[in-house]
């Protein structure tokens, strides 16, 4: 038997004028980082390196269930709307958790829509933060595929999701995380992989807001992965060349879940982005 050191409970916040109970995971103690979920997933994508002593001997990993995804019931009265995530209700979110949870410039680790807001948050709010690690982020993706595939009534949206998704998870995957991260978007609730999505492929508001970043005041890294089709590597160093001082590196046998599809293979540059954090803060003091 192996109970694990994760520790998990709820938190009522108002976001955009609505109450919303949000289930909160956390590991470790030391350097606070918030770690934020792809679209349509859960923070579950997150679990193997809440796990992993030697992160957590001296961070505090900290990940949460944006509102309608896991353990995050929608809000009151949700059955007579349809959910569509916004930049700025994203924002509310994290920076009311924040406030929540009393955490002190932590570090934001965010994946996809995660990185996007990541970068988002960077430019607006970003003393806030003690740095931002952005993976799979770039500063505009359009749809390359039809999103209300994800929300009708002659299909699985849940299924349809994981379809989508398998395109973008390396081949260097184990088979067991593969499927571990697929079956996230299978049981993703109705209509919220295609609300998540319309954020991340509708909102291209942080195209002009990429120079507001200063990463003399906090530090920027980008991580991306060869095998994401996605957000490709070609992507990502666009956006970070437009963001002075910003740095990057391609995660060679990596897809577009890496935290999750492969955590092993993910381990060495999630340790190496927290260390560019750390450095960084103390060059500035």
């Amino acid at each position: 038997m192996s109970i694990e050191a994760i520790t998990g409970r709820y938190v009522t916040v108002t976001v955009a004028g609505r109450p919303q109970r949000i289930y909160f995971e956390e590991a470790g103690s030391g350097t606070p980082v918030l770690c934020l979920h792809t679209a349509g997933a859960d923070t579950r994508q997150w679990r193997h390196l809440m796990n992993d002593a030697a992160v957590t001997e001296t961070h505090r990993l900290i990940a949460f269930d944006m509102p309608w995804h896991g353990k995050s019931l929608p809000p009151e009265g949700f059955e007579r709307e349809e959910y569509l995530l916004t930049t700025e209700t994203y924002i509310d979110t994290v920076l009311t958790l924040m406030d929540a949870l009393e955490l002190d410039r932590p570090i934001l680790a965010g994946c996809s829509m995660g990185g996007r807001i990541a970068l988002q948050l960077a430019a607006l709010h970003g003393d806030r933060f003690g740095g931002f690690i952005a993976i799979e982020a770039s500063d505009f993706q359009p749809a390359w595929y039809d999103i209300d595939w994800f929300d009708r009534p002659d299909a699985h949206g849940g299924q349809m999701g994981a379809a989508l998704v398998s395109a973008n998870i390396s081949p260097y995957a184990p088979n067991s995380e593969r499927w571990n991260t697929l079956w996230m978007f299978m049981m993703s609730g109705p209509g919220v992989f295609r609300g998540d999505l319309s954020f991340y492929t509708r909102d291209d508001s942080l195209i002009d807001r990429l120079d507001r970043i200063d990463t003399a005041q906090t530090p920027v890294h980008l991580l991306v992965g060869a095998y994401d089709l996605t957000c490709t590597p070609e992507d990502a160093r666009r956006t970070a060349k437009a963001i002075p001082g910003a740095t990057i590196e391609v995660m060679e046998e990596l897809g577009h879940f890496p935290m999750s599809e492969h955590p092993e293979g993910f381990r060495p540059f999630f340790v190496d982005a927290l260390a560019r954090m750390k450095t960084r803060q103390t060059d500035a003091a």
